[in-house]
């Protein structure tokens, strides 16, 4: 088993938890190398379900923070080992995880060993399967063995955001629009009815769709509709009868689960619409006292997130929550991940000084 060092920097921390390949489902390795230097620590109760694990101080504070990143990635697409590399005289750690989100996890795990004494009771929370289906999600998973877990005044993501904070997240949403035909030879073609073609008006509609920008507690959510998959088809010599187009809808938190199932359906009016998998979004939560505290202390300009991220856990839960961690989330999941250690550095260091009241 790999063995992680917390007295490491940050960045080599970083690389280190990058190297460890954890592939959404594949979390073992990692999580198993983060439970046995978690564990030891004295001043944490540790807790782990599963490939999740969760560390909690109890110092008798008025008020708790959780601070939360997921272990997992998306698949590797040969950007693993990482590697340094330096951009207009600027080091960067590249490669997969380092933007999405293992900068930031990194930050979290040398900070719960370092900090005993902080001036708020700290729930950790390192998780599995969060790039996946939500119903996989280990925090899916442990609000229903631990919802007290969950219990804080407010929360931190440590998803990427530039080291800014970005506020609350769009809401996602996939359905798949079906089409059907009948199967027939291609040589003779008029005797089936091909359900690829059928799906031209699908497509056509996608195209066409013009997202919505929408200011929510001051900040503006850009809404986006597109195909992301497209299947259909049973040989080179059969007219397809079924074809399928998976559609993925990012909405504003403004927005219900239900107003956007309803507003999908509206744009695919007269095809067949199955919904497979959706999740709310979460208004941005920057009135809250803490998250005002917050935003001054580590001096961040406040943005929203488009992407859609496990803040919108605890705003359900009534825990106001924020999106602050190293990486451009435009370089999450690209080939060309990458992260300046300025960034993971700079991270660490203001939530450091946040944590510990200097």
């Amino acid at each position: 088993m790999p063995v992680l060092d917390l007295t490491a920097s940050s960045v080599d921390l970083t690389r280190a938890i990058c190297d460890i390949p954890s592939v959404s489902g594949d979390e073992a390795t990692l999580a198993d190398a983060i439970f046995a230097v978690i564990s030891p620590l004295e001043h944490l109760d540790v807790y782990r379900d599963g490939d999740t694990i969760v560390a909690r101080t109890h110092l008798g504070r008025a008020q708790r923070v959780a601070i939360a990143g997921h272990i997992d990635t998306v698949p590797i697409n040969a950007n693993l080992p990482t590697r340094d590399i330096e951009i207009d005289g600027e080091p960067y750690l590249w490669g997969r995880g380092t933007v999405d989100m293992k900068g930031g996890t990194a930050v979290q795990l040398k900070l719960a060993a370092e900090l005993v004494d902080p001036r708020v009771d700290i729930t950790w929370l390192w998780y599995d399967n969060e790039e996946v289906a939500s119903d996989l999600n280990g925090l899916t998973r442990l609000a229903r063995t631990r919802p007290d877990l969950f219990a804080a005044d407010f929360a931190i993501l440590g998803e990427p955001s530039n080291g800014q904070v970005e506020g609350g997240c769009n809401g996602t949403l996939r359905a798949v629009a079906r089409t059907r035909g009948v199967r027939a030879h291609s040589a003779r073609s008029w005797m089936g009815e091909n359900a690829i073609h059928g799906a031209a008006p699908i497509l056509a509609r996608l195209a066409e769709y013009r997202p919505r920008e929408i200011d929510v507690d001051g900040l503006v959510y850009r809404e986006g509709l597109n195909a992301v998959r497209i299947s259909g088809g049973v040989a080179g010599n059969v007219i397809p009868d079924l074809c399928e187009v998976e559609v993925n809808f990012r909405f504003a938190p403004s927005r219900s689960v239900a107003d956007a199932e309803a507003h999908v359906r509206r744009v695919l009016d007269g095809f067949d619409v199955e919904i497979v998998d959706a999740a709310a979004g979460a208004r941005p939560g920057l009135d809250a006292p803490l998250a005002q505290e917050f935003l001054a202390a580590v001096g961040a300009e406040a943005r929203p997130k488009y992407g859609w991220t496990d803040v919108a856990r605890f705003s359900a839960l009534g825990v106001p929550a924020v999106n602050y961690g190293p990486g451009d989330p435009l370089l999450a999941h690209h080939d060309e991940e990458r992260v300046p250690f300025a960034q993971i550095e700079g991270v660490e260091r203001s939530l450091r000084a946040w944590l510990n009241g200097r």
